[in-house]
């Protein structure tokens, strides 16, 4: 989502953005993690719909995955109708600073409640939390270049991302709902569709050399 998002800025921003992003996310895991007595409030139910109950976390969680599914299908749009509109993103119309770092810190937000949540079921110490989630964010600091110079140059494979973020939205919204869906399938789904675009993109390759 990131690189999506960054590619969109004009060609000097881009990679502050990505920084300030991967930032960002490393912020609010860290906040969250030194606030586990209040995100785990946010599991006790609040209120209850046909016999549903819902908590604070299934309400932040419904929000994002209706968001990530909006978010998406646009940019989808964007890309597909708008062709040409951006001059460096390839595509859809150039985002504002503000507006693309906005919408990074509000997924970050999203994925960085329900993963905090994860992990505190797994381990105690909120220091080796924090140590996974700098090891994590230094990680994709690292691979943040590549990664979305490799996006950029291949739509198709942005293409597969936004679907990739729709799927994730529908897991968001179902355990929202309270609809527990293994993510075990929903990885698998997407491990098979990259491996799967990355051997159109080798026969496209050799079709061309041929």
């Amino acid at each position: 989502f990131i690189a999506i998002i960054s590619n969109r800025l004009p060609l000097e921003q881009q990679p502050r953005a990505r920084r300030i992003g991967l930032l960002l996310a490393m912020g609010t895991r860290i906040l969250l993690l030194l606030s586990i007595a209040w995100v785990m409030r946010l599991t006790a139910p609040l209120f209850a719909v046909l016999g549903n109950e819902f908590s604070g976390r299934d309400l932040i969680l419904l929000a994002g995955g209706l968001f990530l599914i909006a978010k998406s299908t646009f940019e989808i749009h964007e890309k597909t109708e708008h062709k040409g509109h951006g001059p460096e993103s390839g595509g859809g119309r150039v985002l504002s600073f503000g507006a693309a770092v906005s919408q990074i810190a509000v997924l970050d937000i999203i994925f960085s409640l329900d993963s905090v949540i994860t992990a505190v079921g797994m381990v105690d110490q909120v220091s080796v939390m924090i140590a996974a989630v700098v090891a994590a964010v230094a990680v994709m600091m690292i691979f943040a270049e590549p990664v979305s110079h490799f996006v950029k140059r291949h739509p198709t494979i942005q293409m597969l991302a936004l679907s990739f973020l729709i799927l994730i939205g529908v897991f968001l919204v179902a355990e929202g709902l309270g609809k527990h869906i293994d993510r075990g399938y929903i990885y698998f789904a997407m491990a098979f569709s990259l491996g799967v675009e990355l051997l159109n993109m080798r026969a496209r390759k050799a079709t061309e050399r041929g």
